[in-house]
Order: structure tokens, then C-alpha cells, then sequence
């Protein structure tokens, strides 16, 4: 175990300085070739009540957020137990790094999250991806749909730069950000593994009037994804525990009104994203599209991947959610496609001997 200390000084949520103190252990990646890769999943361990600055009063905080510091620990005892199968007492071995973490201040400012995010920026973290788990205890209203849970993730990236973001909106990648790759990733998971939930991808940041950890990430240029129940019961969230005057509506964020099983069923989903990505090769590098002539074909190149035993070039509809067609690349790092460019919106992704596949990666023109 290891933790992340810092003083936060005043601000608008925090009236003195407060110390500040993120947990997280860290289960390294076993191949030499890749153990900087990181693949991280996160939830914070705050709460508080109907005042934000009332330090005093009950703050159960069991959706918002005990449910996502669940998902968090299970994620960590599984996978750090896992075998390679029931006959075999061998641990499973992922090449790439797995972190997994918990958060403080999120509720005054996403205080936790943005420091360790900063941290990770300066000192060069290579995260592939992160999977922020806020408000995931499924909460018994009978509006509930408990056979799915909302990932958000970004369009544009919070940390591109005016010209970067000129260049995405010339080539029309406002829906391919890093962050929503990561989504499709999770949505490609939840159709191959029965976790007893499916994700449901939002192509938006957040909630409205509300924000997340996952934020903090994207803001120092990190993939990063919010996996939310379907439907909030805001009665349950940010609340003094207490009864209204008919003595009907109960307010409090409190373990009765969490079903179990539904925050289970989205830890299965982030553990087994969390293996998929761990396990498969680097993303591609240096993946561009030849733009060098007048042509209906498109020719990509990319530089090769280690572990890679071959590469998949993707593509959809320019007006698609999700990726349609792919074809396989069994050698080489070139591929010349009868599809023209104009029309759809290409990636490439690495794919090792075991058929794990690596994040997508969309291509730069190049002339």
C-alpha cells in the first residue's frame, strides 16, 4: 500500500488547511519490454452531508462514494489473486501495471484526484486508461435499471491546445478523443464478458451541474472514463440523514438503499477492462494516414507494438457510436484499404498471440 500526502490550503469548500490523503497499490506489470504501462481504477473515499463545511454530522456516503471505493478494493483482491485457470496455481501475470486507487476531497473540489493526476503527469506516467467509479451502489428506486451502468467520457480533451483542437474539428474527431476509445473498449468488454451489467456509453463529460474525478485525469491529457448508475436518487446523495415532516421520504446516503449485487456486477466490468487492457500490447505508435495523393483507398502505417502477434485496423461511419468493420493485419505495420478516407473514420489496434486487444489508436494525416 502506498499513500499520497498533501496540505490543501483554503478555498471555496475548505476553510483551513486540511490534509489530504489518496491510498493505492500498485501490482506491477511482469513484462520488461512494457511494465511503464499503467491502467489504473479509482474511487473517492469522502462523503458529506446536506453542508458541505459540517464536518460533525453523519455523512454515510455508501453510493456516493463507498460504492466506487468498493469497486476499487475488489478490483485489487481479485485481480491481484487471480489464476490462469482452476487447475493451474500459477497467479495470473499481467505485462502491463494496474493501480488501484482511492481519493479523498472530491466532494470540496476534486482535490485528491487532482493532485495525484498532476503527480502522475510530472513524474511521466505512462496511464493507458482510468476507470472512475462514482456513484455505482445501483440505488433501489423502483426507476432503477440495474442491467446497465452510464459511462461518461469526454469529446473533445481537456488538455488539447487551440491548434490541436482546429486540427480535430478539420478532420472531424470530435468523438475520438483517448477517453472515448476507452469507452468503446469497455462497451467491446461488456459484449464479450457477462459482468450482469452493461455499460451504457454517454458521449458526454459528466452529468449536468455535476463533475468527477475522472476530470482531473483528462485535464493532465489521461484517458479517463465515470461509470454512474443509470438513474440517481438525489434524495440519497449529499444529505442530512433525517425523515421529512409527513414522515415519508427518507433522506441519507445509507447502506439500505444500495443493492450489493449491482455494485458486484460493476466491479466484474472494471475487473475484467482492467485484465483486457493489462494483459494486451501497447497501443501503436506513430499511427498515421498517407494523405500524400488524390485516392479513393487509405493506406495506414504504424510503428510495431511489443508482444504483438498482429494488428486490427477498425472503422465506422463518420455518424456511428461504435466501430462496424475490421480487418486483420497479420504482418507488417502497413495496411492499404479499399475504403476511402473521406468517409469513415479509421484506428488500428495491437493484438497479441491470446487475442487480447489493445486500445485503438486514430490515425494522423500525413502529407
Amino acid at each position: 500500500m502506498k499513500t499520497d500526502t498533501f496540505t490543501e490550503q483554503p478555498g471555496e469548500r475548505i476553510p483551513k488547511p486540511t490534509e489530504i490523503t489518496n491510498v493505492y497499490a500498485v501490482l506491477r506489470g511482469t513484462d520488461p519490454q512494457q511494465p511503464n504501462r499503467i491502467v489504473l481504477v479509482t474511487g473517492h473515499y469522502d462523503s458529506r452531508n446536506s453542508d458541505t463545511f459540517n464536518g460533525t454530522d453523519p455523512a454515510p456516503g455508501a453510493n456516493d462514494d463507498g460504492s466506487g471505493t468498493a469497486v476499487s478494493l475488489e478490483c485489487a483482491r481479485v485481480l491481484s489473486k487471480a489464476f490462469l485457470s482452476k487447475t493451474s496455481p500459477s497467479r495470473a501475470r499481467f505485462p502491463a501495471t494496474i493501480i488501484f486507487l482511492t481519493v479523498a476531497g472530491e466532494e470540496q473540489g476534486l482535490n485528491g484526484s487532482k493532485h495525484f493526476a498532476q503527480m502522475a503527469k510530472q513524474q511521466g506516467w505512462k496511464i493507458e486508461g482510468v476507470l472512475n467509479n462514482d456513484i455505482v451502489g445501483g440505488d433501489s428506486s423502483p426507476q432503477q435499471d440495474a442491467s446497465v451502468v452510464r459511462v461518461f467520457s469526454e469529446g473533445l480533451p481537456a488538455a488539447a491546445s487551440e491548434a490541436e483542437i482546429r486540427r480535430i474539428r478539420t478532420l472531424g474527431g470530435e468523438s475520438d478523443s483517448t477517453s472515448r476509445e476507452l469507452a468503446r473498449y469497455i462497451a467491446d468488454v461488456g459484449r464479450s464478458y457477462d459482468a450482469g451489467v452493461k455499460p451504457l456509453l454517454i458521449f458526454r463529460l459528466d452529468r449536468f451541474l455535476r463533475g468527477g474525478d475522472h476530470y482531473s485525469f483528462n485535464q493532465q491529457g489521461f484517458a479517463a472514463v465515470r461509470f454512474t448508475e443509470f438513474r440517481e436518487d438525489y434524495n440519497h446523495q449529499h444529505q442530512n440523514v433525517r425523515k421529512d415532516d409527513a414522515n415519508v421520504i427518507e433522506y441519507g446516503d445509507l447502506p439500505k438503499f444500495v443493492d450489493f449485487d449491482y455494485v458486484a456486477h460493476v466491479a466484474r466490468l472494471n475487473a475484467a477492462t482492467l485484465a483486457s487492457l493489462a494483459s494486451a500490447p501497447a497501443p501503436p505508435a506513430s499511427v498515421k494516414m498517407l494523405t500524400k495523393n488524390l485516392e479513393n483507398d487509405t493506406t495506414l502505417t504504424w510503428e510495431p507494438s511489443p508482444g504483438a502477434a498482429a494488428y486490427e485496423v477498425v472503422w465506422r461511419a463518420t455518424n456511428a457510436a461504435d466501430w462496424e468493420y475490421v480487418q486483420t493485419v497479420s504482418s507488417g505495420a502497413r495496411a492499404t484499404l479499399k475504403v476511402s478516407k473521406d468517409n469513415v473514420i479509421f484506428a488500428v489496434r495491437a493484438v497479441d498471440a491470446a487475442g487480447h486487444r489493445s486500445l485503438p489508436v486514430v490515425p494522423e494525416p500525413e502529407r
